[in-house]
């Protein structure tokens, strides 16, 4: 037997620590996306918005969770056009399903923590190891250089004793031997003259970081996988509708005895509609070449949702 509203909304609460209040509220697509990150944990819910207000910000959400059911091979077809009406009786059916899907697939043991799951910042961990690989040692205290004030008979032998070692010093630079000219050479020379040091390697790059751009990486593939299915799925319906207006057209023209193309005038309106038809889907923009579809092999329309 089905749950009723009640429970599915006690029961969804419960799960996501939210509080919603309206079945409908679950048509922006988002409570769904976290209850299947409950079951398997690899949607991104960094890219989950949970404040949507608008149809197209519903439309993102139910995309992510699209290209997630894909991943896990979940066949269930997502109603998108009914659920982001946000009906309550199209919402609830469908909240109704993937209960039952989660009470089947759930392995969990009730610790899915969804608040940390939505406040996650995948880049501030890598950014943490970053800046402290690159902290720098502090700075150290100058010396002071403050001395003693000198009165009175101090002062005066002082004065003594500083006379007598100038007039040492004196002596001493005359007779003393002149530098190298190495060591009289420019400090930036005698920078230039030392080895250099050797520069320390990069640090790792943490297994956290290529597991998250791994997964990255594959959830961009199916990205590019489901918009290449939806650009054959509408470019084939395209295709049908000028097959069928060729056939149209085939139909309504009549080759007389000269060889030339004519119309009767009750069917000429229909055939310059034909034509005009015709123009639209043959306009293309510089530089695009018309792709063959001689080989392809038809496109099932159903596929999309």
């Amino acid at each position: 037997m089905s749950a009723s509203r009640t429970e599915l909304l006690t029961w969804l609460n419960e799960l996501l620590a939210l509080n919603y209040t309206k079945v409908e509220q679950c048509g922006s697509g988002a409570a769904y996306a976290q209850i299947i990150d409950s079951i398997y944990g690899n949607v991104p819910m960094s890219r989950i918005n949970f404040a949507a207000k608008h149809e197209y910000e519903y439309l993102s959400n139910f995309k992510i969770l699209q290209t997630v059911f894909t991943k896990n091979r979940i066949e269930k077809p997502i109603p998108v056009d009914r659920l982001v009406r946000c009906k309550m009786q199209d919402n609830l059916e469908f909240l109704q399903w993937i209960k039952k899907f989660w009470d089947m697939n759930y392995a969990g043991d009730g610790s899915y923590d969804a608040e940390a799951r939505r406040n996650r910042a995948p880049s501030a961990a890598a950014g943490a190891v970053r800046r402290t690989g690159s902290s720098t040692s502090p700075a150290r205290p100058r010396p002071s250089t403050a001395r003693p004030s000198m009165t009175g008979a101090a002062a005066a032998a002082h004065g003594s004793a500083a006379g007598s070692a100038s007039s040492a010093a004196t002596a001493t630079r005359t007779n003393a031997p002149r530098p190298s000219t190495v060591s009289s050479a420019s400090p930036a020379r005698r920078q230039s003259m030392a080895p250099r040091a050797r520069m320390p390697p990069p640090p790792p790059i943490p297994n956290e970081t290529i597991n998250q751009l791994t997964a990255e990486i594959d959830e961009m593939k199916l990205s590019v996988d489901s918009l290449e299915r939806e650009r054959d799925f509408y470019f084939g319906k395209l295709r049908d509708v000028e097959v069928l207006v060729q056939e149209r057209l085939a139909d309504l023209l009549h080759a007389d005895e000269d060889g030339a193309e004519t119309v009767e005038d009750k069917d000429a309106a229909e055939v310059e509609t034909l034509k005009q038809i015709q123009t639209v889907l043959y306009t293309t923009e510089e530089g695009f070449e018309l792709p063959d579809v001689q080989d392809e092999e038809p496109l099932d329309h159903t596929e999309m949702f």
